[in-house]
């Protein structure tokens, strides 16, 4: 039997959303996010922790062990996942952050994040489906005519039909240049689409009656890529020509089923304008690169409160007749905190994220929206690709802690290393998003979501000196030095495309180290000595007393600059 996953303590989570860069302003920007009061925060964030522990936790042994099948051309989900679904469409948790004209609650992404959190560190499988659901949908409010948006947004809010994202294919992955799906004109107005995509997240199930496909192929004609949505059924329940492949088998995450999919002449229709179809669908990537640093989060948080409860319960050396908790060793102490600081930092950073891209998309003021859209666009890249590398090292860090138990099935630590590995890899690989920051956030961009980013950083560790916090104003403010010295390199050597891709990787994670310091500073100013607040001051200010010395190393990087691949050619086949 599996030691059960801790649940998210109530205080915590509600401490960090009050004290999350951006709140107070969200609060204001609409009645429907003033809603947001303590209160009803409270009462969602243990509603979501009921909701977890009763049908969640149950679930995840269950989709570890079993997962999903394919049975006779369609996916079977395993024992106790409809159950789940069906509760969860029922109690609204995929409402939340939905606009009320499509049924949804209206209240901020900040919350909805929050609860993706408390949801995946129970299951994160189960989390693969909510994710593009949503993301469809603010996709389709943005692109969709008035009759898409009619049919599908109110049932995509409520959960009672299903979406995927369908780029990837066999020769194609993240070279969108050469997808190879077409889409032909029909004479009804409809198009008929056909071609191969792979790593497609609940690509086929059993949850929902109906699953919309949103989908980039060629047209007869068009310059770029356009996008489609492509029902894998009709609205009576027939084929529409969307064939599943196979399923593959995978390190984690069993009890999400990752699909090949065949589409066969399939009727889809035209999302937005013809051509454009990449440039629409980012609406509904960063949603999803928001989640996925969500995702990584939970399961670092549900790691390290597993290792800290281990550590004060397993008793093993000391002077004393009887052996003492390992969490009185020095060692043991270190490490934990080395875990708690990226864990209550990135939780910081996420929620900040998640009310910019509030801000961004609703305040009066278009330069307001513009300054907070260029700082999203900054902060994304980093928090989908820390958020990634934190759950999988908080992981391993937890597993260290716990010895050999830790490497058994018996606790669920090791799941959380399997599960999570893939989250710097799925909705863009590291590299991937390192371009994306030094190519466009930087050298063919305006820079100003890094000008507000350190403008925000410095006045930070300013807050934490005065709070008392000199340790963590000193490695922030050293850390910010080494992204402003690292960016002065990159611009030395603006001409060189292969030197400047050869650093954007080291680059990213010193703006990350950067990122979580801001965070963590942040955080280091919390006043109060109840528990969360004391829990949440020590672990951010141990992370930005650390990411002076934790630039160093990305920085060092940064200044080899293309010397770390001239060897490539002497260990390259002949």
């Amino acid at each position: 039997m599996r030691a059960p996953t801790i649940a998210a303590d109530p205080a915590l989570m509600l401490l960090h959303f009050e004290q999350a860069d951006g709140i107070d302003e969200v609060r204001t920007l609409s009645d429907d996010f003033g809603a947001a009061t303590p209160d009803i925060v409270e009462a969602v964030v243990d509603q979501a922790i009921r909701f977890s522990t009763d049908y969640l936790d149950p679930l995840n042994d269950e989709g570890d062990r079993t997962g999903s099948r394919l049975v006779d051309g369609r996916v079977k989900t395993c024992a106790g996942h409809r159950e789940a679904w069906s509760a969860y469409a029922e109690q609204g948790w995929g409402t939340i952050d939905q606009p009320t004209s499509w049924g949804g609650q209206g209240l901020p992404r900040s919350l909805s994040a929050m609860v993706q959190e408390i949801c995946d560190r129970s299951c994160p499988g189960f989390g693969m489906l909510p994710v593009p659901q949503r993301s469809a949908a603010r996709l389709i409010a943005s692109w969709g005519d008035e009759a898409m948006k009619e049919e599908w947004l109110p049932r995509l809010v409520a959960n009672s039909w299903g979406a995927t994202i369908c780029i990837s294919e066999p020769d194609a992955g993240s070279d969108v240049a050469r997808i190879r799906t077409t889409a032909t004109p029909a004479e009804d107005g409809s198009w008929r689409i056909s071609g191969e995509k792979c790593w497609i997240t609940f690509g086929d199930h059993d949850l929902t009656p109906r699953i919309g496909h949103c989908l980039l192929a060629r047209t007869p004609g068009a310059q770029g890529l356009s996008l489609f949505l492509v029902p894998n059924c009709h609205e009576d329940g027939t084929a529409n020509g969307v064939i599943v492949r196979r399923v593959e088998e995978k390190m984690g995450l069993h009890i999400s089923p990752t699909c090949v999919l065949g589409f066969e002449e399939a009727q889809g229709r035209l999302i937005g304008e013809e051509g454009r179809g990449l440039a629409q669908m980012f609406v509904m990537i960063t949603n999803m690169r928001l989640a996925t640093g969500v995702q990584g989060l939970a399961s670092a948080g549900a790691a390290f409160d597993m290792a800290l409860r281990y550590a004060e319960e397993r008793k093993q050396g000391g002077k004393a007749p009887q052996p003492v908790a390992i969490a009185t060793h020095a060692d043991v102490q270190r490490q934990l905190m080395a875990l708690a600081g990226p864990v209550e930092s990135m939780r910081g950073l996420v929620l900040a994220l998640a009310n910019h891209a509030d801000i961004a998309a609703h305040a009066p003021d278009e330069a307001r929206r513009a300054d907070a859209e260029a700082l999203v666009q900054w902060l994304l890249p980093i928090v989908k690709t820390k958020g990634g590398e934190i759950g999988f090292d908080v992981a391993s860090g937890a597993m260290q802690v716990l010895g050999g138990a830790g490497y058994t099935r018996e606790w669920p630590v090791e799941q959380y290393l399997r599960d999570v590995r893939v989250l710097t890899i799925f909705e863009g690989t590291t590299g991937m998003q390192a371009q994306d920051l030094v190519h466009r956030r930087l050298m063919r961009g305006d820079r100003r979501g890094l000008e507000l980013f350190l403008t925000k950083a410095r006045a930070a560790a300013a807050t934490a000196a005065d709070a008392g916090a000199d340790a963590a104003a000193r490695g922030l403010g050293h850390c910010l030095d080494l992204v402003e010295d690292a960016v002065a390199w990159l611009d030395r050597h603006a001409d060189s495309k292969t030197d400047i891709d050869a650093v954007a990787t080291p680059f990213l994670r010193l703006a990350s180290i950067a990122a979580l310091g801001w965070a963590g500073a942040r955080l280091a100013a919390t006043p109060g000595d109840a528990p969360a607040a004391r829990r949440v001051a020590a672990a951010g200010g141990s992370c930005a007393a650390l990411s002076g010395a934790q630039a160093l190393s990305a920085h060092a990087e940064v200044m080899a600059g293309a010397a770390l691949i001239d060897g490539f050619a002497a260990v390259r086949p002949q």
